[in-house]
Order: C-alpha cells, then sequence, then structure tokens
C-alpha cells in the first residue's frame, strides 16, 4: 500500500451467487476504483451471520462469492481480498467499539428498523449492533474513504463519531477519519418481471433476474422474454415515466454500453421490443461472457480460490494487528 493514496475499504456478504443487479452496480464501480485508490475488499461472513445460516451453505457461498468478485475484475494482485472471519481483530476490534459506541447513536439507525421489521425483539443483538462491526471493519485498516450510497451515509457518519470518541476519549490519534465516498449514482436494475421491485436473488422466478452463472443461451432467452409494454421507445426520458419495465431495460443497456439512456434513446427511438430486445441480449451476452467463462474457471479449481483468500487475508492480518495492539495500549489493557 502507497502512503498518501486514497483508500477504500468494503465488504460485500456472501450470500450466494451475484446477478447483473450486483454487478452493475457494487462490483463494477469496485473494480474501476482499482485504478485510483488502495483497495481492501472482504466476504463479510461474520455480518452474515447476524441471522442463522446453514454452516455448509456459508462456507460454500464464500468461496463461490470471491470466485464471482475475481471473474467480475477484482484483481488480487492489485488489491487486498480476504475472508473477514479469518481476522480476529474485526471481532476484537467491534467489542473495543461496542464499548465507545453509544446506545442513542444505535437507536438512531434506520437499517435495524428495517432488517429486524416487525420481529425486533427477537433479532439478534449481532443485527442491532453490526454498524459497530463496519466500524471496526473500516478502521482497523485507516480507510480514507467508504464506498456508499445516499442512503448508507448514516453508517459512515457512525463510524466517524466513534472514532472521534475513542480518539477523545484516550488522548490518541490512532484512527483516521473515513469519508464516504459516493461518487456516480450507479443505476438501479430492476426484476425483468417487474419493473418496480429491484432484481434479487429472493425473486422466487429465476426469469426475474441474470444470474452470473447463467449462460449465453439462457440470458438471451431471459431478455428475449422480458416483461415489456406494446410501444415503441420514446424519443426522450420522459417518454419513458409510467413505463418501468421499458425505463429498466434502457438502463440496462446505457450502463452496459457506458452510454447515456438518453444516448440509447437516440439510436431506438421509435422501434419496438422486437427490435431493441435482441440488441440488448447481444450486449449483455458479450459483457458478461468473459465474467462467466473465468467463473466457471475458478469454480473448477476451489483450492485456487482458498489460496487467493488465505493470502489476501494474511496481508490484511498484517495490516490490521498495530491498530489492534494501538487500541489495547490506549486503553491499558494488556496482550
Amino acid at each position: 500500500m502507497k502512503p498518501g493514496k486514497m483508500r477504500v475499504v468494503s465488504g460485500i456478504q456472501p450470500t450466494g451467487n451475484l446477478h447483473l443487479g450486483n454487478y452493475l452496480g457494487a462490483i463494477v464501480r469496485w473494480a474501476r476504483m482499482q485504478d485510483e485508490a488502495d483497495c481492501l475488499f472482504f466476504l463479510a461472513d461474520l455480518h452474515a451471520i447476524t441471522v442463522y445460516n446453514d454452516p455448509a451453505e456459508l462456507r460454500s457461498n464464500v468461496r463461490s462469492m470471491a470466485a464471482a468478485l475475481i471473474a467480475c475484475g477484482i484483481d488480487p494482485e492489485r488489491s487486498i481480498l480476504f475472508d473477514q472471519a479469518r481476522i480476529p481483530a474485526h471481532a476484537e476490534m467491534a467489542w473495543i467499539l461496542n464499548c465507545t459506541a453509544r446506545i442513542g447513536w444505535l437507536n438512531r439507525m434506520t437499517q435495524f428498523k428495517e432488517k429486524s421489521g416487525k420481529n425486533r425483539e427477537g433479532s439478534s443483538v449481532g443485527l442491532y449492533a453490526y454498524p459497530v462491526l463496519q466500524a471496526a471493519d473500516v478502521l482497523l485498516y485507516h480507510a480514507t474513504h467508504v464506498p456508499v450510497g445516499d442512503d448508507q451515509k448514516q453508517h459512515v457518519e457512525l463510524i466517524r463519531d466513534i472514532a472521534t470518541k475513542f480518539n477523545s476519549d484516550y488522548k490518541v490519534e490512532l484512527f483516521t477519519l473515513p469519508e464516504p465516498l459516493i461518487g456516480a449514482t450507479a443505476a438501479r436494475i430492476m426484476s425483468l418481471r417487474d419493473g418496480t421491485a429491484k432484481m434479487s436473488k429472493s425473486d422466487p422466478s429465476d426469469m426475474s433476474r441474470i444470474n452470473l452463472t447463467d449462460d449465453s443461451d439462457l440470458v438471451a432467452q431471459k431478455i428475449r422474454k422480458a416483461k415489456t409494454d406494446p410501444e415503441p421507445l420514446p424519443e426522450s426520458l420522459e417518454g419513458l415515466e409510467g413505463r418501468p419495465e421499458a425505463k429498466n431495460l434502457v438502463a440496462i443497456y446505457a450502463t452496459l454500453a457506458d452510454r447515456a439512456p438518453a444516448d440509447v434513446l437516440a439510436e431506438f427511438a421509435g422501434k419496438g421490443f422486437g427490435a431493441f430486445k435482441p440488441a440488448l441480449a447481444e450486449l449483455t451476452v458479450e459483457t458478461l461472457r468473459p465474467v462467466k467463462a473465468r467463473l466457471d474457471e475458478l469454480e473448477s479449481d476451489p483450492a485456487e480460490i482458498d489460496s487467493i483468500l488465505a493470502k489476501g487475508s494474511r496481508r490484511a492480518a498484517e495490516m490490521a494487528r498495530p491498530t489492534l495492539e494501538a487500541a489495547y495500549e490506549a486503553l491499558g489493557l494488556s496482550r
């Protein structure tokens, strides 16, 4: 890691295979960040256990998610890709920071209310306190920036509050206060069966999403069968209002082609989906073809994935150790 360079830390829960929405949202952005920052990306398996997971399935998902990230462009030679649970410093630092964070701060976090739903009293303590583990994930590595969406800026504010209080309470300058890295607004990729719902692996219909594990024929079939309306494509974005499925397919095309939606409409204005869908299918297939090929290659050699994660985890552990030891020292605790 080069001193003075922007340092980014971000994690993703290992919830199974990625789909096109994940790829065009966070993962493409992560891959591009490697050109401008020192990056640490991790499989957030400690976050995953805030709800019950079948142990064998979780273990498999960690490996599958690592393979998918590498296939999507995360380069273990340029970035540090690691498995959170392999580094005890995350859990240790989370406990230290739990003793610094205030209950009132956590009570204001909106995502716990969303995740717990009506079963708040039946939720795990981990689900309530996971923003503190997020703080540990970031502060261990002196991250300068955390890539988030607008709806997650609150989490970075909490990280800064915890870091500031610890530094102040113990009269140290241990923790770096990270900034939220909002960046360009990522396209919201919606279901192929319902343009008002996000593309999700939890949708019971596999036709609602394009999985990165889908072969080319299946990808093209899903595009052909995607829900649309009978109207041709309009000349302007205003003409897509009230047409969520049409708007979604245009957004997918624009994002894959790295073009503005208005430019896509200028090319296809007046044409029906009989013309647009084949073009979108071809673009999607060609974009995902190398991703699928690399994913197949990696999944045929689990030992390579395990080796990559082990190497990345060793590198991350070495980086985290001085910060954890300094925190113990500041607290007056022996190690």
